[in-house]
């Protein structure tokens, strides 16, 4: 029997068969992968297991921790709020959220927040990770901090606060969390399996994560005082906790997202589609427009790889992400290989999650063969 189920159209038939041999050599443990043309499914595939000992098959609803795939349904939440007219992101953070000023953050403006150049990339230490579960001290003493650096001249990647920033703006304009708003607003209605907190109650359904095998190493060798290791290092991601009901059931709008490949693409092809879905319009091209207002291109202060941020977005790199089209695109990934990727030219959406997770912060070996597969498809190998 294959490790392999679900369909693909003729036309892509060679990313059935790039997943196929990635599920068959043991190469992934589990996956899936997603693919939909002008909000159509095209592709919609999975396979392997959702546990390490492989007792459980990898099925067509079962769920994984996207990581910061997570970023982009944060990001399409508030561009919701923009498109109303309730979120404008060059107004100051501090109009709508007025304890943010302090410390020196009074011009810091959403779309700073937007594209990790607010200078607020995490959290002064001492700060662990279950401090993050609880919304409103984590998003108050964020409120509190200086910036690490002159916000809007330089990106430095919101790991793991990016949801805290962008949902307590939501929360202050809506009222509602961002846990709650993302799941009324987009999950629900477009019948999308992808949870923002509250996710606990299906983890019957949730793939146990592999981390990958990283050389051990003396953190003390590293400046204490840079960004790269406040950003990523206080708190440092405990993998084992990410297993957890707590996590789950966390709002952590940057890392938590609970979800499968087919949830992340029916979501993120509101993007690709032009902001409209099974007869709804939800987002205008104006808002869309504002994706690939540049915010910032250089290397990153947290990660140290060259990135593009547009607004709420990544945009193609040649150089990190090789792989993700040049054009109208807008893309990121999650921790350990996850991606997703939103390419208008073509109006396609690319969505992959996987369990066995890679190396690296970005990307991986088995989502460049799909991407490689999957855009040869769509632009006739260009």
């Amino acid at each position: 029997m294959s490790n392999v189920a679900g369909f693909c159209t003729d036309e892509f038939e060679s990313v059935r068969t790039a997943f196929t041999e990635q599920v068959e050599s043991g190469a992934e443990l589990g996956a899936s992968l997603c693919i939909t043309v002008e909000g159509d499914t095209v592709v919609d595939l999975w396979g392997g297991h959702a546990d390490p000992e492989r007792t459980r098959r990898w099925g067509a609803d079962t769920l994984v921790n996207a990581f910061s795939v997570t970023k982009t349904m944060t990001a399409l939440s508030a561009l919701l709020l923009v498109d109303q007219g309730a979120l404008d992101v060059h107004e100051k953070v501090a109009h709508y959220w007025p304890e943010f000023a302090a410390n020196g953050k009074a011009d810091i403006e959403v779309r700073h927040l937007l594209s990790h150049t607010s200078g607020v990339s995490g959290w002064e230490a001492p700060i662990e990770v279950p401090d993050i579960y609880e919304r409103e001290s984590s998003t108050a003493r964020l409120a509190e901090q200086e910036p690490w650096w002159e916000p809007g001249t330089v990106s430095g990647y919101h790991a793991l606060n990016y949801g805290h920033l962008i949902g307590e703006l939501i929360r202050r304009i809506d009222g509602r969390t961002l846990g709650k708003f993302f799941a009324e607003e987009l999950a629900g209605p477009l019948g999308a399996d992808f949870h923002i907190g509250g996710a606990a109650q299906y983890s019957d359904r949730i793939a146990t994560l592999v981390p990958p095998e990283y050389p051990e190493f003396d953190q003390s060798l590293l400046p204490q005082d840079s960004v790269m290791y406040k950003t990523l290092f206080q708190p440092l991601l405990d993998f084992e906790m990410c297993g957890t009901p707590e996590w789950r059931d966390a709002e952590i709008g940057g890392v938590n997202g609970q979800g499968n490949a087919r949830s992340v693409a029916r979501i993120q092809s509101l993007i690709s589609n032009g902001g409209e879905l099974s007869g709804r319009k939800y987002l205008s091209e104006k808002t869309i427009d504002l994706i690939f207002d540049e915010q910032v291109d250089g290397v990153d202060l947290a990660i140290l790889l060259p990135l593009r941020f547009g607004i709420g977005y990544g945009l193609p790199h040649a150089q990190t992400v090789p792989n993700v089209p040049d054009g109208r695109v807008c893309w990121w990934g999650g921790l350990g290989g996850s991606m997703v990727v939103n390419d208008l030219d073509h109006r396609v959406t690319f969505a992959y999650t996987m369990n066995r997770m890679a190396p690296g912060l970005i990307g991986s070996d088995r989502a460049d063969a799909y991407l490689k597969a999957a855009f040869a498809a769509v632009r006739g190998g260009a």
